[in-house]
């Protein structure tokens, strides 16, 4: 999968209005280069010269990618690729994964709650909420936070990962600032998460209710509580393989929140190498977010082996 999509982004990229040497050739000729500089450093850069055949460029690119080289950036003047997603994917990770793990956990519960109590008033609101947030597309929920949040009622900073004024390590103040500059991405992501994983946990939980250990259990005579976490321990396991999954998706899922919030993590760098047609980057990132997607997949299966001995068995 890893290669079929690493093929399917290099011959992309090729099929994209002027080829990506030709590109960086124009952009380098216009910063005052040379035609012979140019061409040296479009080759530098891409281990083969814009005007070689499509398969020799192909094999050059193939080759490097197996060596862990994914090129020079375009946009951030020749550094590497894998030094500026290193820098740009802690940024996309530590608020998508605080987002989802607390919309695991509040979604769960509360579609459980949903799932039990759903012939009452309280079972209906929850229903409603999670329908509510599940439909809110990501950029007005996003646009709608940072309006509310920094511009109306300047309780919450906006753009990058903390006051640049401050030192960068661990200590107090930078925490501190680091942390209020994620809350809003975190919110995004855990407002949007809340409504899937309620829903999709109320759905399980009414399944398993009807199940047959279920009216043996009330049978027994045992108590409520008892029953409900034979409920949840048996409605929760397919939550556990769409939340490794999840993992994998939130690398491909930031790029309209970063670039409302302009967060500089992997999505509004991924989105800027698209407007200044920084081919090496944009190629880097999506490989990037294929790796996260297969390696959450196998994850997924080898989780769920251990939390279901039934699989094992």
């Amino acid at each position: 999968m890893i290669w079929a999509v690493a093929t399917f982004t290099f011959f992309l990229v090729h099929a994209l209005p002027g080829s990506p040497g030709d590109a960086a050739y124009e952009n380098y000729i216009l910063s005052g280069m040379s035609p012979e500089q140019a061409q040296a450093k479009v080759s530098s850069i891409y281990g083969f010269t814009s005007h070689d055949p499509l398969l020799v460029q192909y094999r050059g690119y193939l080759w490097r990618l197996l060596h862990g080289d994914l090129g020079q950036s375009i946009s951030y003047s020749g550094v590497p690729v894998t030094h500026v997603l290193r820098a740009a994917a802690p940024w996309t990770i530590f608020p998508a994964l605080a987002g989802l793990v607390i919309a695991f956990l509040v979604g769960t519960s509360f579609g459980a709650v949903a799932a039990v109590k759903r012939s009452s008033r309280w079972g209906g609101l929850l229903s409603m909420s999670g329908s509510f947030f599940a439909g809110i597309p990501v950029f007005v929920l996003a646009l709608v936070l940072a309006f509310l949040f920094h511009t109306e009622w300047n309780l919450l900073p906006y753009g990058d990962t903390s006051d640049v004024t401050l030192t960068p390590g661990f200590n107090g103040p930078y925490v501190v600032s680091v942390v209020q500059h994620a809350i809003l991405p975190v919110a995004t992501y855990a407002l949007l998460g809340y409504g899937a994983w309620l829903l999709t946990m109320k759905s399980s939980v009414i399944s398993v209710l009807g199940d047959d250990f279920i009216l043996a259990a009330e049978l027994r005579g045992l108590r409520p509580r008892t029953r409900m976490r034979y409920v949840s321990r048996n409605a929760i396991l397919p939550m556990f393989t769409v939340f490794a999954l999840s993992i994998g998706y939130l690398l491909g899922g930031s790029v309209l929140v970063e670039n409302v919030f302009d967060y500089p993590g992997l999505g509004n760098v991924l989105f800027q190498a698209i407007g200044a047609r920084d081919y090496p980057l944009m190629s880097g990132a999506f490989l990037l977010i294929t790796v996260a997607i297969v390696l959450a997949n196998i994850v997924a299966d080898l989780l769920y082996t251990v939390i279901d001995p039934r699989v094992r068995r």
